[in-house]
Order: C-alpha cells, then structure tokens, then sequence
C-alpha cells in the first residue's frame, strides 16, 4: 500500500495507477481524503466544488470512505451560511494510524500519528545501540512498538504500516540496512528480525528508510513555508542530508544519495568508521565537538553544549564555530551542484544553529559560485525522523485509501 519513500505526493495527487474504472475511483476517493485533509472540515458540496466532481459522485466516494472508517461527519455546518447546511466532514480521529519508529545511536523511538496528524501515543528508550547486534535492539524496539499499539488501540485506532528510520544505507527494499557505520550494522533485513507473529509482518507494510530521508520528507509535510526544493541536513552523532527536489526525495540510483556527513571537508584528516579519512562526521557530529570542546559525553549531548554556549564557554563557542565551517565547506559542494531554493538544518543541529549558522553562512557565501544560498532552521528539530516516518505511512493511507478500506 505504501508509495515508495522517495516519492512524495502532492496533494491530492495520490499514487501511479491504471486508466480504468477502478483506478479513475481509487484517484478519486484519494483526492476525496487529501482534500479533506487539507481543508477540512468540508461539507460535500465543498469537496465536489474543490476537487471538479458532481455532488452525487462525491456522496458516494464519501459514504464508502466513512464505512471505511477514515472520514467522519461531525453535524450541519455552522450556521448563516444560504440554503440548507451540509453536514461537515473531517479526516477521523479513530481507525488508522501510522505507526513510525526510530533507531538511533543512542536512542530507540516510536510513536503513533493519526489521519489528522496528531501524535497520540509515543514511548523512547534511551541507551548505547552502537556495537550491539541488531537482534536485541530489533527486540527491543519491537516492545515500544508493541506499547504504542496498545495505547493507540485503547483510543480506537489501529496500524495501517509500520516505518523505521534508521543511520545508514537502505537497499531499495525497504526492509534492508545496506551499512549503517555508526551503529557497525552491514546487509541486515530488519523485516526478518522481526516476530513471526508481530502485526506488522503478518498483515501490514513494513518500510525501512535513512533518518534523514524522514527528517525531509517531515520537514516537508509539516514545515511551515517549506519550499519544494531544499536540503535538508540532520544530525546526531552522523551527520546526513536529504536532497528534496519538487516535491520528491533524490535518492540515487541504488537510493544512497545524501551521505553528507561522508563527504571529505580535509582528506588528511582523521579516520572515519565508513573507512575514508575527514570526512565532515569527524569535525561538526556531535561526538567530535563534544572532544573539541574537551566536553564527556552525556545523556543530552546537545543540551549541553547550548548550555556552556550559552554561558559563553569560549572553547565550545569554538568547537561550534569551527563545526560551522566545516558544515559550510560540505554544504557549498552540494549547493553549488544542485542549486537548492534553500538549506534547512534539521535534527541536532536546530538546536546548535545561533552558534553554527554564523561560521556556516560565512563559508556558504564565500564559497558558492552563484547568489547566496538562504540557511534556515527546522522547528522540528530532532523529532522530523520519527514524526516523517510515521506520516509517511499516514500519506500513503491518503494516497490510497481503497487499500486501507479493504481490510476493514
């Protein structure tokens, strides 16, 4: 059911399918949800008016979509309105969610989204992933997963998909870790880890994709003047980045494209777990400012260092300063390759920015061939992995509904 993750649909566009009667009905009950979606609550009338279609053929898209339990009508309009009031409609609170996770270095996450958008459940499990096996932590995220299900379940919804961002490399199964070298995971199918009798693997879709794919993709549906054609960087301990262009993810030709934090800014430099030397992880992630700063590492790496730059610790100003630069050195390659409308720093990164954004920008503009790429902050922050994870499935409910109404 769900589009693949390097597409991302315009509203009301819905997914590729045939020129018969039944695809002509399913791109319209699409067009029907992502209407709502959008600008809901609406009456029918609204919905026909928006979308080009007769009041009767829109009633009937929409009487199949409530027994499917994804629109609800919630009473008359309000009143004043000439003529008699429809009865409004809006995305439902109950039925399918979409259920998104996280593995991270140093952390496990997993929350449950409604067709609304809203988080309703979410649980985190903090702790070193990197040098584990995937067995135990795939063990482990399976029991937060199982948590929110059963919260969500408590409030009427159930899982239409289940999403895993993840550090590294994703085959175009969207089930396999190619390499992820920050957690020194190589060719693992994260489907087959799972239990045999876990719901996911029996009656819905599983989809595996890079976190900072995610991270875009959240910053594209839920950002707030997002262009369609953007950077995206991330990061944590790596560093990654998502090359967004109308609209849609490029991921390359074996879906790698976005390894910034691999991209060499001193060749000289030190070694890099991904094997090659200076590459950007090694100057601006945060393990490497935390050293440059002479700071121990922590529970909230990130806290800590806004912290002493904020009190103004002159040698985590300098760490900070200098990751800057060498952000920049990475950034002005890919801006001078691509042209983005604009960069957005996203995870850890967003909460460093008043003291990275300066040194970066700097480079940015001395070193960019064209006019001066605009650098901007994502209200998201380390959230957009999980929150585009889990609405990726929440879109793909919306771009194919017929799919979800089947298995009511």
């Amino acid at each position: 059911m769900t589009a693949p993750l390097h597409e991302a649909h315009p509203a009301g566009a819905g997914p590729a399918l045939p020129n018969t009667q039944q695809g002509m009905r399913r791109r319209n009950l699409a067009r029907v949800m992502h209407t709502v979606s959008a600008e809901g609550p609406l009456s029918r009338a609204a919905v026909a008016s928006r979308i080009g279609l007769t009041r009767a053929a829109v009633s009937t898209l929409v009487d199949e979509l409530i027994r499917s339990g994804l629109l609800e009508e919630l009473g008359p309009e309000r009143p004043g309105r000439v003529g008699r009031p429809g009865s409004a409609l809006a995305v439902s609170g109950h039925g399918p969610a979409g259920i998104g996770a996280e593995i991270g270095v140093d952390h496990l996450a997993v929350c449950a989204v409604d067709l609304r958008g809203e988080v309703r459940s979410r649980a985190v499990r903090y702790g070193a992933n990197r040098g584990r096996t995937p067995e135990p932590v795939i063990g482990e995220l399976t029991e937060l997963v199982r948590r929110v299900l059963a919260e969500a379940e408590r409030e009427g919804l159930w899982p239409a998909g289940l999403a895993i961002a993840v550090p590294g490399l994703v085959a175009r199964d969207a089930r396999t870790v190619v390499r992820a070298p920050n957690l020194d995971w190589r060719d693992t199918d994260l489907g087959a880890l799972l239990p045999v009798d876990f719901p996911m693997t029996v009656d819905f879709p599983l989809t595996v994709g890079n976190e900072a794919n995610f991270g875009a993709l959240a910053e594209l549906w839920l950002g707030e003047g997002t262009p369609r054609d953007f950077l995206h960087v991330s990061a944590e301990i790596g560093i990654g980045a998502a090359v967004v262009v109308d609209g849609g993810l490029l991921h390359g030709t074996r879906g790698f494209a976005g390894e910034l934090g691999h991209v060499p800014v001193r060749p000289d430099g030190p070694q890099c777990p991904c094997g090659g030397r200076g590459c950007l992880e090694q100057y601006a992630g945060e393990e490497a400012v935390l050293r440059a700063a002479g700071l121990e590492p922590g529970e909230d790496r990130v806290g800590l260092l806004a912290e002493r730059a904020a009190e103004g610790d002159e040698d985590v100003r300098r760490a900070l300063r200098d990751a800057g630069t060498a952000l920049g050195i990475a950034l002005t390659g890919a801006v001078n390759l691509l042209d983005p409308e604009s960069v957005v720093l996203g995870g850890a990164l967003a909460g460093l920015a008043p003291w990275l954004l300066p040194s970066l920008e700097a480079e940015l503009d001395r070193r960019t061939a064209g006019p001066a790429c605009p650098v901007s902050v994502s209200r998201l922050g380390p959230q957009g992995p999980l929150l585009g994870a889990a609405h990726s499935v929440v879109r793909a409910v919306l771009d194919d509904p017929v799919v979800v109404a089947e298995r009511t």
